[in-house]
């Protein structure tokens, strides 16, 4: 029955009641009235409460109101706070309330109109009680006025039922928006992690590789010593320099490795000739120029290539023109092999972000490598860059 409201709906409440007793005091003391104050108190309580409790107000007012009638006064301007009570019962009430208040038109439209024609009961001569006027003259003179007291109370009632129905769209609409905010970021975390599983199950094989060959070269040296010390400290330079293309792999497994799928032989560098066959069989016009001497990558590094590449050509697929040819360049250097992906975008793109999911895949994959990413878009190129370290000292500065 008692509606949760702000403090400043609440003073905003107060404030209303307060002015509307003044004024209404104000004018019964001018007029000479003031039998009419106690009205006035009851008018202003139920304004007060229209929006704390509607249900309250609505009695409060009714009863007000009967006071009025049983002590013979008159309608006064302090009988505005019924309009502004049955507005509340429509906008702020429950249903119930809300029926209450629909039927209230009616009921106070019928008082209005006996009150207002001068319908009484009378004593006649043999003490009996009769109205005072004929059922015909009554009809005549109190349906004008039924009709026009039913308009207003109406009135009143509906414009609350259309507050009510406006404020349930805009909350319904806010509701909207915050559930379709939620869901974006909840399919982008779960797009996330399924991305940081695809690397981690992607790098499963690259470790344990790594590990099989430290283990390997461990053990051989270990007996070889005995015998041939030179082999031995061929045997620990190859740990050394496995154990760090490890270390280096180890970086891409931020989530727990999971063992939910069988581990497969992993793409390299060597099989990005094969994946752009694929694409050109699919109708994508490739165009690959490889600069500089090939040096060999750890196998991480080498997954990361070929991802970042399968990626930006699966991007130029779907989003690019492709009456345009789209060039894939690894430019090779001492430090840092350079993979440059360039596409036409269509004149007539689709409703696509070129920046989604893809693009952060991308740069994720370079920066657990050691490498950097960018991703641009000039004039109708997109172009995507990724440098990665060619040795494990030559950890690439992010731009």
């Amino acid at each position: 029955m008692i509606r949760a409201l702000s403090r400043r709906a609440l003073l905003i409440d107060l404030a209303v009641a307060t002015a509307f007793l003044s004024v209404v005091c104000l004018a019964y003391f001018l007029i000479g009235e003031p039998v009419g104050i106690p009205v006035a108190l009851g008018m202003s309580l139920a304004l007060g409460m229209r929006r704390l409790s509607p249900a309250l107000a609505l009695a409060v007012s009714w009863l007000t109101a009967i006071l009025q009638i049983a002590t013979g006064g008159s309608p006064s301007f302090s009988n505005v706070a019924i309009l502004v009570v049955l507005f509340g019962t429509a906008a702020y009430g429950s249903k119930a309330v809300r029926s209450a208040g629909l039927i209230s038109t009616v009921l106070g439209a019928t008082a209005v109109a006996i009150e207002l024609s001068g319908l009484q009961l009378v004593r006649d001569g043999s003490g009996e009680y009769a109205l005072s006027q004929t059922v015909a003259s009554m009809i005549t003179s109190g349906y004008p006025l039924f009709v026009a007291s039913l308009s207003v109370f109406l009135l009143s009632w509906v414009l609350g039922l259309l507050t009510r129905t406006f404020s349930m769209a805009r909350e319904s609409r806010r509701a909207e928006v915050l559930a379709e905010s939620a869901r974006a970021a909840a399919q982008k975390d779960v797009l996330v992690e399924q991305e940081r599983t695809r690397i981690a199950r992607d790098m499963h094989d690259v470790v344990a590789h790594s590990l099989a060959v430290v283990i390997a070269q461990a053990d051989g040296g270990r007996y070889a010593a005995k015998y041939d010390p030179r082999v031995a400290d061929t045997a620990l330079l190859t740990i050394a320099s496995t154990a760090r293309s490890a270390l280096s792999d180890v970086r891409m497994l931020l989530a727990q490795l999971r063992d939910d799928q069988p581990p497969g032989p992993q793409p390299t560098i060597d099989d990005i000739d094969t994946l752009i066959d694929q694409l050109r069989a699919s109708g994508l016009v490739v165009e690959m120029t490889v600069v500089g001497q090939a040096m060999e990558l750890p196998l991480g590094r080498q997954l990361a290539v070929y991802r970042i590449v399968q990626e930006a050509l699966t991007n130029a697929l779907r989003h690019g023109d492709r009456d345009t040819p789209v060039r894939v360049d690894l430019r090779w250097t001492t430090d840092v092999l350079a993979v440059v992906v360039t596409n036409e975008v269509s004149p007539e793109p689709e409703d696509h972000d070129l920046g989604g999911h893809g693009l952060a895949g991308m740069r994720e994959r370079a920066a657990l490598v050691g490498g950097s990413f960018r991703s641009e878009r000039d004039g109708r190129s997109f172009v995507v860059t990724a440098r990665i370290p060619v040795s494990p000292e030559s950890v690439v500065v992010s731009s």
